[in-house]
């Protein structure tokens, strides 16, 4: 009886286990979930998550993809706090009243 109990649980966790991505080893935990959230996009093009250094710190642009017309992508530093949206209806560039072109690009470290 055991040896059933333990199999059926085993069988629960193996299809209920995290879904894996592949991303930047070094990213931060929330935003490996980020991907994994964002992997579930509607969108099957230009879905990434990039990096940038901007306002004296990394952060992550999450782009849900081009197939929503005025979608927006949101911001977020390392701790997966949101720090605001770019583009949208209005086409908004600023985080923090700041012009999000001043950020530097570092890498791309995930993308669907």
């Amino acid at each position: 009886m055991k040896k059933i109990f333990y199999c059926l649980i085993g069988s629960a966790f193996a299809f209920t286990a995290c879904e894996k991505v592949d991303i930047a080893k070094d990213s931060p935990k929330c935003i490996k979930q980020k991907a994994v959230d964002l992997k579930e996009a509607p969108c099957e093009s230009d879905v990434n998550i990039k990096e940038y250094f901007f306002q004296g710190k990394l952060v992550y642009v999450l782009n849900p993809g081009d197939c929503i017309a005025d979608g927006n992508a949101e911001v977020i530093d390392g701790n997966c706090n949101s720090l605001g949206y770019l583009g949208g209806f209005g086409g908004n560039t600023k985080i923090n009243d700041e012009d999000f072109s001043k950020a530097e690009y570092k890498r791309t470290i995930w993308e669907k």
